[in-house]
C-alpha cells in the first residue's frame, strides 16, 4: 500500500489528482490544505511525517497571486522557497520521493524558442523567485524528487483563465486580451495523469527537473478566442499589446516549455492543447 500525500488539497491540480486517484487501487491519499497542514510551519512538517509514512509528497500547495506577491514577498517566500524546504527535508528523513510543481515563471521570456530544462533560469517576478528558489532548496536538499514546470494552467475547478473568460462572458459584449504574451494553455487533468504516471513507474534513474505542458503554441488572446469559439459565445475579443495592460508583476512574453525530456524519460503522451480545452469545457458543462 503506497502512502500519498498532496498539499494544497483544495487546490485544482489537486482536485484533479483526487479525480484520478481511484485508479491507483494500491493506494492510500491525503488531501490536505493549508489549515490541515501548514508547510510553512517545519515542526508540523516533521510530525506529520513522523506521525504518518509517506511514499510520496506531490506538493500542489503554493502561492500563485503574481501580482499580490510583488508586495507581499515574505508569503510568498514563506509558502514557495520554506514550504518546499521544509517538506524536502522530511521526505529526506523519511525516504519519501516529492514530486514538486514548478512554473515557466522562473524564466525571463526572453528567448524566441522552446525552453529546455537546463536553460538559465531568470526570473522577473517575486512569485518566479520564489518558485525557483523553492527548487533550488529541493535539489539541495536531497535526490528523490521530481520538479514539473508547468504553463498557464486551467480546470474545471478553481479559479483560472477559463473560468474567468466564461463568466466575463456572459457579463460584457466585448473584452480586451493581451496578445504579445505566448505560452501553452494546459489542462490541469493532464498534468495530474503526468503525476499519477510517476507514482506508477518510478525509478532511480528518472529523478530531475521536467517541462510539462500541452503541446502547442497560443498567445492568450488566442486562448480566450478558442475558450469563445468552443463555446459559441457571442462576444468580441480585441488583442492588445502587455504595454496597455500594466501589472505590478512583469510577466514573460515567450513561456513555451520544452518537452522531450519528460516524453524520452517517462515515455508520456502529450495532448494538444485546444483537444484537452475541449475535454475541460465538457466537464465543466456537466
Amino acid at each position: 500500500m503506497k502512502n500519498i500525500l498532496v498539499t494544497g488539497g483544495k487546490g485544482q491540480l489537486a482536485l484533479c489528482i483526487r479525480d484520478l486517484s481511484i485508479e491507483l487501487k494500491d493506494s492510500n491519499f491525503f488531501f490536505l490544505d493549508y489549515d490541515q497542514l501548514d508547510i510553512t510551519n517545519e515542526e508540523e512538517v516533521k510530525r506529520f511525517f513522523k506521525t504518518n509514512k509517506v511514499d510520496y509528497c506531490v506538493n500542489c500547495a503554493a502561492y500563485t497571486a503574481v501580482d499580490k506577491a510583488e508586495s507581499e514577498k515574505v508569503m510568498a517566500k514563506s509558502v514557495n522557497e520554506l514550504g518546499a524546504k521544509y517538506l524536502a527535508q522530511a521526505c529526506k528523513v523519511s525516504n519519501s520521493v516529492l514530486i514538486q510543481i514548478s512554473t515557466d515563471f522562473v524564466f525571463d521570456g526572453e528567448q524566441s524558442f522552446p525552453y529546455k530544462e537546463n536553460d538559465n533560469s531568470k526570473p522577473i517576478s517575486v512569485y518566479g523567485s520564489t518558485k525557483l528558489d523553492g527548487e533550488l532548496a529541493i535539489s539541495n536538499t536531497f535526490e528523490n524528487y521530481f520538479i514539473i514546470r508547468t504553463s498557464w494552467l486551467y480546470s474545471e475547478y478553481g479559479s483560472n483563465f477559463v473560468k474567468t473568460m466564461l463568466r466575463l462572458g456572459e457579463e460584457k459584449s466585448k473584452i480586451n486580451v493581451i496578445s504579445d504574451q505566448v505560452g501553452t494553455p494546459t489542462y490541469a487533468k493532464d498534468l495530474a495523469s503526468v503525476i499519477m504516471k510517476i507514482i506508477n513507474n518510478v525509478n532511480s534513474m528518472t529523478f530531475g527537473t521536467y517541462h510539462y505542458s500541452n503541446e502547442g503554441v497560443a498567445s492568450w488572446y488566442d486562448f480566450a478566442k478558442t475558450i469563445f469559439d468552443e463555446c459559441n459565445v457571442g462576444v468580441d475579443v480585441f488583442p492588445i499589446e502587455t504595454k496597455y495592460y500594466p501589472t505590478p508583476a512583469k510577466r514573460p512574453f515567450y513561456s513555451v516549455l520544452g518537452k522531450e525530456k519528460i516524453k524520452k524519460e517517462l515515455t508520456v503522451d502529450v495532448p494538444y492543447w485546444k483537444d484537452s480545452l475541449k475535454k475541460c469545457l465538457i466537464a465543466l458543462k456537466d
